[in-house]
């Protein structure tokens, strides 16, 4: 069963304890979608590899 993204959102808060503040949720949630972004991103084979990535690092 696909979740959309509201559904995953309310997922990932309900399991945050009672006192959570919210800027702890909002840092959860944009943490959520960046691991949805990249998990999208190498389903559709938009990756680079650790050796491009390592020379672009080091080109900095």
């Amino acid at each position: 069963m696909m979740h959309t993204a509201k559904q995953e959102a309310l997922e990932a808060i309900q399991r945050l304890p009672d006192e959570v503040d919210t800027e702890e949720m909002i840092y959860r949630l944009y943490v959520l979608e960046n691991i949805r972004r990249g998990r999208q991103d190498a389903a559709e084979g938009q990756t680079e590899s650790a050796e491009d990535v390592i020379k672009d690092i080091q080109s900095w």
